[in-house]
């Protein structure tokens, strides 16, 4: 391995800081969204975990909803089940709030401590790849593995 990117050397420390032994991998191509990341791969767009940060605007905190590549998000539903008003989330509160860039943010090693939501379609498949800190890094999970990593609260986000 070796040689990572800066941000996605992070991502891979901590999961080995976690017990993790999945690996992150640098792409030649751009992950940045779900379809890039699914033809780099070679996977379903839907298999791709999309880290999508929102902001709780009553709490002022971020949220992170890591949802199925193919899936749109509902924010009534969200705003509704989360009892806040979910808004957009800028570059710059995302990067503050979690130290990565948009494109490139992972389920995990955040700069605090951030509500998760893990969208249910994501628990149909054996194995599914996230972002790991770059707009070209993922690294390849089970469903089972993200919920744990993230302690991410499973809903229906559509």
């Amino acid at each position: 391995m070796g040689n990572l990117k800066g941000s996605a050397q992070r991502v891979q420390n901590k999961l080995r800081e976690l017990g993790y032994t999945n690996d992150v991998v640098e792409l030649p191509g751009s992950t940045r969204t779900a379809q890039d990341a699914a033809r780099a791969i070679g996977c379903e767009v839907a298999q791709i975990a999309k880290s999508i940060i929102f902001r709780l605007e009553n709490a002022d905190n971020p949220l992170l909803l890591v949802a199925c590549g193919v899936n749109r998000v509902n924010e009534k539903k969200l705003s509704s089940h989360l009892n806040d008003t979910i808004g957009k989330a800028d570059a710059d509160f995302v990067r503050q709030r979690t130290g990565f860039v948009i494109g490139g943010v992972p389920p995990l090693g955040h700069m605090e401590a951030i509500t998760t939501i893990v969208d249910q379609d994501l628990l149909q498949f054996e194995i599914i790849w996230a972002a790991a800190g770059h707009p070209q890094a993922v690294f390849k999970l089970t469903p089972y593995e993200l919920v744990e990593m993230t302690r991410g609260t499973v809903i229906d986000i559509q």
